[in-house]
């Protein structure tokens, strides 16, 4: 019987490189998915689109944590606060959305061992990434540590939570490129931050996902404005 994974899957490009890499790697692929009503939510439906062509929509698990909203502190969950385009920003960009990589991760390791998966699946990456302090191998380091010491099969030495980050210190366009090399498919992910079925373009995340394809010499196969 093959061991369990579980995906944090959003539906955007790094998280769907992680489901290849993980069924790659021989994994149950275990997906799971956080609706908290983003402004481009696009993405949850995505994210389901994704775990179909993997076969997996039945082990697919959404949750609503639309909590965040309520918050919000982010253009991606305040509409008062606009994604900002075609300019480099300093700093923590104003789509850091507060705690998002905590929350999902801490959920995640509950599913995790509730179905006893051996590891989650996380696209955070250091490298071509926004400046968020959430997407650092010292955070990943940290939590793991806390997930070990607040979990029964962490405390009790059974199955300890491991937190898989293989996109962590890759470009953008290396990641496509051994994405590629998997066949995922990059057609059926979204990315843009404004959450149109059409991309702006514009945007951080979008302007970073153009630059990886166009050094891979390949293009994106998602419409553009």
């Amino acid at each position: 019987m093959k061991e369990k994974a579980v995906i944090v899957l959003s539906g955007g490009l790094d998280s769907t490189t992680c489901m290849g890499i993980a069924k790659q790697e021989g994994y149950d692929l275990y997906p799971i998915t956080f609706d908290y009503q983003q402004r481009h939510d696009r993405e949850v439906e995505q994210a389901k689109k994704v775990a179909e062509h993997y076969g997996v929509s039945h082990q697919h698990k959404i949750v609503d944590i639309s909590f965040l909203r309520e918050i919000g502190g982010s253009a991606l969950t305040d509409d008062q606060l606009e994604v900002p385009t075609g300019e480099e920003t300093e700093g923590i960009p104003v789509t850091y959305v507060p705690a998002r990589n905590l929350i999902f991760l801490s959920l995640a390791v509950a599913y995790a061992e509730v179905i006893g998966a051996k590891v989650i699946y996380t696209g955070v990456n250091a490298v071509d990434y926004s400046g968020y302090p959430d997407c650092r191998p010292e955070f990943i380091s940290s939590f793991t540590q806390t997930a070990n010491l607040a979990t029964k099969v962490g405390v009790s030495g059974e199955r300890p939570i491991q937190i898989a980050t293989p996109l962590m210190q890759l470009s953008k366009g290396e990641i496509i490129r051994r994405g590629l090399e998997l066949g995922v498919p990059y057609e059926l992910t979204t990315s843009c931050y404004q959450g149109g079925e059409v991309a702006c373009g514009e945007c951080d995340s979008c302007r970073l996902r153009l630059k990886g394809f166009a050094e891979n010499g390949v293009e994106d196969p998602i419409p553009y404005k």
